[in-house]
């Protein structure tokens, strides 16, 4: 058995391999934020084609957080019939599922939601007009809010949560000394503007007993100027290992500078040079913590896949993009066919997503559509 195909525990639960669904945003919920059929459809997909462990798009935990439409929403006793629907049916496939709990901060949704956007301080949000700075009760609402979405995971099933502390959202703005200007105990030094996420995995772990994984996932960089650094990400590792979180997995970029995330980069499956975007960032991660970790952005091969896995690089790898183009990658791989992933990074999959059709691949249905019949 290869390293890649090896299994791997977290915490109590253990996963057949080390291949991980990156959260995405799907767009196939409901516009209240329900599981659809379609979204069941295509967590399944995954599973039966033995993704190793399924992560769902980030799942707002309050109603304030909503970063676009058709998100799916988990801040809401009345999503659970649907989000255990969606268990129920990828542990039939045989797989695992994590649910990913999110909140938008200052770049929420204003114009759906209706409500202010918050964040650690003032700025100007990505849908235009300036955020509302956070005051402490502001906080301590959305610490209850990401406890109870944690808790309704895993009381309709969910294997394990992922808390989004990257890409420029709610989390990673307290993080970033380029969003957050506070001068209280969430603010000013690194061990203060990690505070917010530590106590997020604080109330979380309270509130899902330490039996359950609990997953962060964070940048190695904003790539913004003054931004998040690969220094502070070492730093906060520490700090987040103390808190208690089971695994990390590292990605970058925000969503004000979204050429720099790992769902927009370019990369050409037959030059592994470009494979791997945050390579350097693992290394250092590795050199310092003994957490388990995740690695997003830009892997498409699986030789490279392996040498990452049994060079000690990272522990588990995680597809976005590539898993949209074929949800059976992992299983043609671990059939023998290893032939680089069908992902062309051409990002030609969000335009149906941004017309309100599901995030899928323009490329596969365009070579679908001219197979001969």
């Amino acid at each position: 058995m290869t390293a890649f195909f090896s299994p791997y525990r977290i915490n109590h639960l253990t996963l057949p391999n080390r291949s991980i669904r990156a959260a995405i945003w799907e767009g196939m919920a409901t516009d209240e934020g329900r599981v659809t059929p379609r979204l069941v459809d295509t967590m399944v997909a995954l599973a039966r084609n033995d993704v190793g462990l399924v992560i769902t798009g980030h799942a707002y935990v309050h109603s304030q957080g909503q970063a676009g439409p058709w998100q799916l929403g988990a801040h809401s006793e009345d999503m659970n019939d649907g989000l255990r629907r969606m268990v129920d049916a990828v542990h039939a496939a045989g797989g695992r599922i994590c649910l990913q709990l999110a909140h938008a901060g200052g770049h929420a949704a204003t114009r759906l939601t209706g409500q202010d956007a918050l964040g650690p301080s003032v700025f100007e949000g990505r849908f235009g007009g300036r955020c509302r700075a956070m005051s402490v009760a502001d906080i301590q609402t959305v610490l209850h809010a990401m406890a109870a979405g944690a808790r309704r995971a895993r009381e309709v099933g969910f294997d394990t949560v992922q808390i989004h502390a990257a890409h420029g959202y709610l989390l990673s703005q307290f993080l970033s000394p380029v969003t957050n200007k506070r001068q209280d105990r969430y603010g000013g030094a690194l061990e203060n503007r990690a505070r917010m996420v530590c106590d997020t995995i604080r109330e979380v772990r309270a509130a899902v007993g330490s039996d359950f994984p609990v997953l962060v996932k964070i940048n190695s960089e904003d790539f913004v100027e003054r931004g998040f650094q690969q220094d502070d990400m070492l730093q906060a590792v520490a700090y987040l290992e103390a808190a208690g979180v089971d695994a990390v997995e590292l990605s970058g970029g925000t969503v004000i500078n979204p050429q720099e995330t790992h769902c927009a980069r370019k990369v050409h499956p037959k030059n592994p040079d470009q494979e791997a975007y945050y390579r350097r960032a693992a290394l250092a991660f590795k050199a310092i913590s003994a957490l388990p970790l995740i690695l997003v952005g830009g892997i498409r091969t699986l030789p490279t896949a392996e040498k990452l896995i049994a060079g000690g690089i990272v522990d588990l790898i995680a597809f976005g993009r590539p898993f949209i183009a074929e949800p059976g990658l992992i299983r043609r791989w671990q059939d023998g066919d290893s032939t680089p992933a069908a992902c062309i990074s051409c990002n030609r999959c969000y335009v149906p997503l941004q017309a309100g059709q599901g995030v899928s691949c323009v490329v596969a249905s365009e070579r679908h559509q001219r197979r001969p019949r």
